[in-house]
């Protein structure tokens, strides 16, 4: 069998380990075998998908795809199959001669050694559909085994969980848990703690002074101390305890299943003594103080969220009490009003109170580097805090049903903002909203879609609807409902965040969604980083299949850019074209962009 095939190697080296592991032996064919021996194949072993054709040498020339090769000869005198005029290749055999199969495309041959980063890369801008017929492993030009494309597709998918794992659930800067993994591990650590009749430790540690730092000397250098705080920590700390780090310059640090409610003295002391120690940090030398409080469980309190804020409370009392210290809860200390104590109780005010705005992003038509719509991002103008970013404040208004009352603001104020540029002689281009998914749920929502269109006059095509990829699937079929209703006014689909959640294709290829908004977790560093190109494409080749827009969300660089443009992303938005704009700002960048 004469056939031209593709033959690629790793052209670099690679962190991701090699198809070597993904590799399977399947018994190749040789290349002067019948056509009918090769059916004779795939009839008595429906597991087989595809067939190496192998020459007396065991070098690897070409692939046989089952389902065109047994479709051929269960069809053997169709002209042509799906549409497309048949393209022969001829096996050699004196009883089968004269017939053919289709061979598809080229197959793609690599070495053990190319790595899977390397091969995604390969099988997605080779087509598709080597994902079903996969690929030739080789040693040393030598046939090894077949590697199936979906079993590549499920390897770099769980490479790519575990990245997003990761972003979830460690600091991006220091690389301890954050927060929320925080969070779930003092959950637990008190669990235990209850079962087994043990304390649990409970430790805030905040850098004192740290704001004046990153101020005089910059962000740059106010990270490097940051980590240079967070090894220190680890350090001191105990190689059961989980240091932490909350956001800002504030760290904490769990001590569980312990006997004495002494150990987490023990620790805050060798912590202040630590810091003695001055830290060299590009070229300067400083000597940095950290003011600590500590809560013990269950002696505090029993209640997580209370003993936090009470652990909270006994920081700022060695603040107060002269930083460079520790101090520990006693009944008595006022309270400190924490952030998120404070929060929450402003936070059901804000609506009733008009603390909120709309900032707009544009979005980009990559082909023809025009503005084709914004995204609304609403913005919490707290009378004291200043503008509060919604990471801050969301997942609150989530948990306390707030945010029914928010989405509906800013649905509202939204359209009225596209009114009010449209009389102004902006361009007409459609505002994003993004829609939680128990405001989307709550009976009655898309009466408040038309109210709000006919309060406001305007045209439903100019308003795009977002929705996450968990709302939709959660009873999907009466999401489709509600999905039509509003393809029925007129108003663009969304999916936000695409990629982060788990699709249901068959519901998917029924839902009547515009546009794909690829996760910006993807388009982070995807000049870089080959396994999110290999996602990004792969996707929009999906999007491409159902005839949907695309838009990589959070496109900061040129070199993102000119990746996201390689994989023929329709749309893009990002810190690269601009920030989140004002009302009042939006209209002077459209203004300057248009000027042509």
């Amino acid at each position: 069998m004469n056939s031209k095939f593709l033959h690629l190697t790793s052209s670099k080296k690679s962190e991701s380990p090699s198809v070597r592991q993904l590799c399977k032996y399947l018994p190749p064919v040789d290349e002067n075998t019948s056509c009918v021996e090769v059916l004779q194949y795939f009839l008595s072993d429906a597991k087989l998908y595809a067939l190496p054709v192998v020459n007396k040498n065991n070098v690897p020339s070409c692939i046989i795809d089952r389902h065109l090769f047994v479709e051929y000869f269960s069809r053997k005198y169709v002209l042509e199959i799906h549409g497309k005029k048949a393209v022969l290749h001829f096996l050699k055999s004196e009883a089968t001669e004269g017939l053919a199969v289709f061979p598809g495309t080229a197959p793609i041959i690599v070495d053990e050694s190319t790595s899977i980063d390397d091969v995604a890369q390969m099988i997605i801008g080779a087509g598709m559909q080597h994902m079903v017929t996969g690929f030739i492993v080789t040693g040393d030009g030598v046939y090894l085994g077949i590697a199936n494309g979906h079993d590549l597709l499920n390897e770099i998918t769980l490479r790519k969980q575990a990245d997003l794992y990761f972003l979830a659930h460690f600091d991006h800067l220091t690389g301890i848990p954050n927060r929320m993994l925080f969070g779930d591990r003092l959950m637990q650590a008190c669990r235990d703690a209850l079962r087994n009749n043990s304390l649990v430790g409970l430790m805030f540690v905040d850098v004192d002074r740290f704001k004046q730092i990153n101020d005089s000397l910059g962000h740059g250098f106010g990270d490097m101390l940051l980590c240079a705080i967070s090894m220190r920590l680890q350090s001191c700390a105990r190689e059961a305890d989980t240091v932490a780090r909350l956001g800002g310059d504030e760290f904490a640090i769990l001590m569980d299943n312990l006997n004495d409610a002494e150990d987490p003295i023990i620790v805050a002391k060798r912590i202040v003594d630590s810091m003695q120690e001055p830290l060299q940090l590009s070229g300067h030398t400083m000597t940095i103080t950290v003011s600590i409080g500590i809560a013990i469980y269950p002696t505090d309190d029993t209640d997580v969220a209370v003993l936090l804020a009470k652990a909270d409370t006994a920081m700022y009392e060695a603040k107060s009490s002269g930083r460079n210290g520790y101090r520990i809860y006693a009944p008595g200390l006022s309270m400190y009003n924490s952030e998120q104590m404070s929060l929450e109780s402003e936070l059901r005010k804000a609506v009733s109170n008009n603390e909120f705005v709309l900032h707009y992003q544009p979005q980009i038509n990559l082909s023809t580097n025009r503005v084709i719509g914004v995204e609304a991002l609403v913005r919490w103008q707290h009378p004291t805090r200043g503008l509060i970013s919604p990471i801050h404040f969301i997942p609150m208004a989530e948990e306390n049903g707030v945010i029914v009352d928010i989405g509906n603001w800013v649905l509202r104020q939204a359209c009225i903002q596209h009114c009010q540029w449209a009389d102004q002689g902006l361009p007409n281009i459609p505002v994003a909203i993004n829609i939680s998914a128990l405001q989307f749920r709550k009976a009655g929502f898309i009466d408040t879609v038309k109210s709000v269109i006919s309060e406001t006059g305007i045209d439903p095509k100019f308003i795009e609807i977002e929705l996450t990829e968990s709302t939709l699937m959660q009873n999907a079929a009466g999401v489709l409902d509600s999905l039509n209703e509003l393809k029925a006014l007129g108003i663009r689909l969304s999916i936000d965040d695409f990629g982060t959640g788990y699709s249901n294709l068959n519901y998917l290829k029924h839902f009547p969604i515009d546009c794909l908004k690829i996760d910006q977790s993807f388009i982070r560093n995807i000049d870089t980083t080959p396994v999110n190109e290999s996602i990004v494409r792969a996707i929009i080749a999906l999007a491409n299949s159902l005839s949907l827009e695309t838009i990589a969300e959070g496109t900061e660089s040129q070199a993102e850019l000119d990746v996201v443009k390689r994989c023929l992303c329709s749309g893009a938005q990002g810190y690269h074209y601009a920030k989140p704009l004002s009302p009042e700002d939006f209209p002077k960048w459209i203004g300057s962009v248009y000027a042509d």
